[in-house]
């Protein structure tokens, strides 16, 4: 009875532990990860699934061959310094990058741990190798990621969803003079300029929350105080239900291309000599204060101003003295003009000066007056000193045309007859007969 019982107790844990081997092979065929063992004399004793699918190779197949055999001459030798550490009782990790068996290239990390007789003898050595190619693709993105990041010539801005700074790139530095530190846990209102109001920021959030992104240009403010022009973009980062998880702004620095647009537009409007406005500015502005009299009454009066003996200056002292001649005549004209009004040079030696809403001709004549007297004081040029006149014709409006084209006309109609009369003298131009008022 006795021996029966301890039969079949034995028969029941022979059982168990072959259940239990099978389980637990099992569980470790199913693991990706390549799991071995080799005997001292480097012949496989154990080799699961994985092994399987990086060499092509049934399981059968693998046990019994020597690791040489296995991985070849050229992956041997590499290993081979990896193998006498582990025989010596030293565990290994190294990581590798292998060609499969079907031409693919892989990324392992590989563990060596060796096994221990009883007698601290090493009788072989486990193997544990990880493959982590998609990790090294996505390591490799991330500082490639990293990289463009760090080196981008735009300024790049990420924010969590409350707009809190994550993380700035070197370019925001360079462009807004705050580094990383002091800008990382602030927000983006630290550089707020307050040359926009609320409407603005209200209409790009809209923007931002309804289409995802939002792209135009801004003013915003260095850590020096200077104004700054910025080209944005702004894009919203969502998760899985469409909420916001990250903001991130790229912007470039477009004050100096901006400076030089305005530049163009200047130089498009003014004369390059005396900066003052040029005939098209004078026929805008001129056509605009038409347009407005059709909806408020309102009076006008233009002065057609051409000087008498520049000509003179200019032949006997040459151009650079004419020029800063005019020049001079600019600055004077220019003391004289109110907010309202306007003077533009429109040729070699002619200006027009046109007052808005005079008090009559009264005021109209006197303001002449003045420009008259101003332009004959003498002017030292170049240690020169040199005097000039002016003649000056009138055009009212309405009363002297209805159109900008009529009313350049008729004054320079009314100068001509000034000039008639002599130097440094005022015309008003009428239809029937030309009045003249001497100084």
């Amino acid at each position: 009875m006795n021996v029966t019982m301890e039969k079949d107790q034995v028969e029941l844990v022979q059982k168990v532990s072959t259940k239990g081997e099978q389980f637990f092979k099992s569980i470790i065929d199913d693991m990706p990860n390549m799991i071995g063992y080799w005997d001292k004399d480097l012949r496989c004793r154990f080799a699961n699934n994985a092994y399987s699918e990086w060499f092509d190779k049934r399981s059968e197949e693998i046990i019994g061959i020597t690791f040489q055999e296995l991985v070849g001459e050229d992956l041997f030798a590499l290993n081979e310094p990896h193998i006498h550490g582990v025989l010596a009782g030293e565990p290994q990790r190294f990581e590798r990058t292998l060609k499969k068996v079907s031409g693919k290239v892989g990324n392992i990390i590989g563990h060596y741990i060796p096994d221990f007789d009883a007698d601290g003898t090493v009788k072989g050595f486990s193997i544990l190798a990880s493959e982590v190619t998609a990790l090294k693709e996505m390591e490799a993105q991330l500082k490639l990621s990293s990289c463009v990041f760090e080196n981008m010539l735009d300024g790049v801005v990420i924010t969590d969803a409350n707009g809190i700074i994550l993380s700035v790139n070197p370019s925001f530095t360079e462009i807004t003079g705050y580094t990383e530190k002091e800008a990382v846990g602030q927000t983006p209102r630290m550089l707020k300029s307050n040359r926009h109001d609320q409407e603005f920021y209200d209409s790009m959030w809209k923007e931002i929350k309804t289409k995802g992104r939002w792209n135009g240009e801004i003013w915003n403010r260095r850590k020096d105080g200077g104004l700054y022009l910025e080209r944005m973009t702004i894009s919203m980062v969502s998760d899985g239900d469409g909420e916001p998880v990250r903001y991130v702004s790229v912007f470039n620095d477009i004050t100096d291309l901006w400076h030089k647009d305005e530049h163009i537009k200047h130089l498009a409007f003014h004369d390059a000599l005396t900066d003052l406005p040029n005939r098209t500015l004078l026929m805008e502005r001129l056509d605009q204060r038409l347009i407005n009299s059709k909806r408020e009454q309102c009076s006008l009066a233009l002065m057609f101003l051409d000087l008498d003996g520049f000509k003179f200056i200019n032949d006997k002292f040459g151009h650079n003295v004419g020029d800063d001649v005019l020049k001079e005549v600019a600055k004077r004209l220019l003391l004289l003009v109110r907010q309202s009004d306007t003077v533009a040079r429109v040729g070699g030696d002619e200006f027009i000066f046109f007052i808005n809403n005079p008090k009559g001709k009264d005021e109209v004549t006197y303001i002449a007056n003045r420009i008259v007297s101003s332009i004959r004081e003498p002017m030292e040029i170049r240690g020169e000193v040199l005097q000039i006149g002016t003649s000056v014709g009138i055009a009212m409006f309405p009363d002297d045309g209805s159109t900008s084209v009529d009313l350049i006309k008729n004054a320079d109609t009314a100068m001509y007859a000034a000039k008639g009369l002599g130097k440094n003298n005022v015309s008003f131009f009428s239809p029937e007969t030309l009045k003249t008022t001497p100084l």
